[in-house]
């Protein structure tokens, strides 16, 4: 694993390298882009299939297994890389939840230490294993965080297809692992890759259910310890990067356990049996929780020790794709040909191959997660399952491609291996693949839109259009330094711009809406202390109320300007209605800020208050 993520990594590295070297026109308003992309994207395809020609054939399997890690993480790298070579920002730019992101990077390229993505004197509440990982590589090239987001989301993304490749080798057949492996990552790159750290534990998941099924269900009740560790460092992993893959995951290795617990009964004809099952799970739990206990100590601690933390917003969403069951099996394209492929070959399988017993578990979790969601629903909360979608796909994806293997393998049987039958079914497999991953970026095209129409740090546009407000942040971070003149993670600003915290790692007095807020920050009383101040009449009854307040108060404010004085356009939950956020503005009378003790300045479209 070691030695591939190696290899990925130099080839992410190299192909983003020779991308941004090259002046390449707006994904958005030419075809180039896309036709070189189609090009690369041949080239990793033959080469994948090259080393599964190779290992089939027993020749130079050393060579193969190098080849097929360097096709497999190209293949990422030119379906991400190339459609965004033209832009310094990611796919989805820093709009809605990438902003976030984009801010909680910066803050750990800043500074290793676990601290908040907005919020002083906080620890984090989001698990901060990927966004720590960057910020170091980010510090390590010298980059601002928000311009690695980009190379190193790919290169992440590019270095997880090929460790998970080299985790379903050690499972299955090495030239099937690697067919299942290029189909999970196309599946992942075009459904899961706008979030990042979350892709890489779905392009994970099939092989470590696997993994726990061998680990868990055991003829002889020995062996499979080493899975059951594999296990572990798994679940750990995932709670370190997104914790709704985490609850999934977990849930679907503890219907494993269940189920080899049921299965050890049935057998033994005694409650004993189910013992052993339950001990590797009480094991993997363990594991998992240690590794977790890396990112999720400090918050933890910091709740143990008293402080309040307020009941979180973050299950409060439910978008019309969460009020009812994902069916991506009867979708008439080629994902929903591949997915019903997978239904019926679960199912056949269901008492025959391991495989399909684990693939089929996890299939059934994030059913019963849907369910369970949509049901909580009522209760004010849900389990954000329409985010488990493309996990669905993953799996169901998986299981289509040892379908198809499998039915080939029948179809070839019944004639006799005829030659014209085995040439058509690599044809219609290999046509079917190039179909589906060269319509990877029209797929992805509305997030790659706004990487070309967002402003990035810089205050330009990828698409050479006028830039946004943002291309006055540079000149807001300028007046904050000169008129107060320390460090950017010592300094607390109050803006509804949040943005501007994406680019620049100052603190925040609000974050963004109360779904990415830590729930240790009050955020409904720190937007009522918000609008308490604007309704003060005199600078020194803001400057007490300040000074009085429970929270680390703002250093610098960063307005807009209003008719009738200073605004900030700040948010509240209004779940259950979707959209489940409201904007509402708030305004401070300009005379608020007449006073020495403030210093006023203008640029662009901002107004930018500091404390003298």
């Amino acid at each position: 694993m070691f030695s591939a993520a190696v290899v990925a990594a130099v080839v992410a590295a190299v192909g983003l390298v020779a991308f941004a070297r090259v002046q390449w026109p707006a994904f958005s308003s030419s075809n180039v882009t896309q036709a070189v992309t189609t090009v690369g994207q041949v080239l990793a395809v033959t080469g994948i299939a090259v080393s599964v020609l190779l290992v089939r054939r027993h020749r130079a399997v050393r060579f193969a297994r190098l080849l097929s890690w360097a096709s497999l993480s190209g293949f990422v790298t030119v379906t991400l890389g190339l459609p965004l070579a033209a832009t310094r920002l990611y796919l989805h730019g820093v709009s809605v939840d990438q902003e976030f992101r984009t801010e909680y990077l910066t803050r750990l390229t800043d500074s290793p230490a676990l601290r908040d993505m907005t919020y002083a004197d906080l620890p984090p509440y989001y698990p901060a294993g990927w966004f720590w990982v960057g910020g170091r590589v980010a510090d390590l090239l010298g980059m601002d965080g928000w311009e690695a987001f980009k190379p190193y989301a790919i290169g992440s993304l590019a270095v997880a297809a090929v460790v998970a490749l080299v985790l379903w080798s050690n499972l299955i057949r090495h030239d099937l692992a690697i067919v299942v492996s290029l189909a999970t990552a196309a599946l992942v790159v075009a459904y899961g890759s706008p979030e990042p750290y979350g892709a890489i534990i779905a392009l994970l998941i099939g092989p470590a259910l696997v993994l726990a099924w061998g680990g868990l269900h055991r003829e002889s009740g020995r062996g499979g310890w080493g899975a059951v560790i594999g296990t572990g460092l798994f679940l750990g992993l995932a709670a370190t990067f997104y914790t709704l893959y985490l609850g999934l995951a977990a849930f679907a290795v503890t219907l494993l356990a269940v189920l080899a617990a049921a299965l050890r009964v049935r057998t033994q004809r005694t409650w004993r049996g189910a013992i052993d099952p339950l001990l590797r799970l009480a094991v993997v739990a363990v594991v998992s929780g240690l590794i977790a206990l890396l990112v999720w100590g400090p918050y933890l601690l910091e709740v143990i020790h008293g402080s309040p933390a307020a009941s979180g917003t973050a299950l409060h969403y439910l978008p019309e794709a969460g009020a009812r069951l994902p069916l991506p099996m009867i979708h008439f394209s080629l994902t929903g040909a591949l997915c019903l492929l997978g239904t019926i070959w679960l199912v056949g399988r269901a008492t025959t191959s391991r495989r399909a017993q684990a693939l089929g578990v996890g299939v059934v979790a994030i059913y019963m997660w849907s369910m369970m969601s949509m049901a909580l629903a009522a209760l004010g909360n849900t389990l954000l399952s329409f985010r488990l979608e493309p996990v669905l796909i993953v799996l169901l994806g998986a299981a289509g491609v040892f379908g198809f293997v499998e039915f080939a393998g029948w179809l070839l049987l019944a004639t006799s291996d005829n030659p014209r039958v085995r040439g058509a079914i690599l044809v219609i497999g290999v046509l079917g693949g190039l179909s589906f991953v060269q319509n990877i970026p029209r797929h992805l095209d509305s997030d790659i839109a706004v990487a070309y129409t967002d402003t990035d740090g810089n205050g330009e546009r990828a698409d050479k259009r006028p830039p946004g407000a943002a291309a006055h942040f540079a000149e807001v971070d300028e007046l904050v330094q000169e008129q107060i003149p320390r460090e950017r993670d010592d300094t607390v600003v109050l803006t509804a711009d949040t943005t501007f915290l994406s680019f620049y790692p100052y603190l925040g007095f609000q974050a963004l809406t109360s779904h990415y807020s830590n729930p240790l920050a009050d955020f409904a009383g720190r937007a009522q202390t918000i609008a308490d101040w604007s309704e003060l009449d005199t600078p020194d009854q803001l400057v007490s109320a300040l000074d009085a307040s429970p929270w680390r108060a703002p250093d610098a404010f960063v307005f807009r300007q209003g008719p009738d004085g200073y605004t900030l356009r700040l948010a509240e939950d209004v779940y259950p209605n979707d959209p489940n956020v409201r904007r509402y503005t708030v305004t401070f009378p300009k005379e608020l800020f007449d006073d020495p003790r403030f210093t006023v300045s203008e640029t662009g479209p901002f107004v930018v208050v500091t404390r003298n």
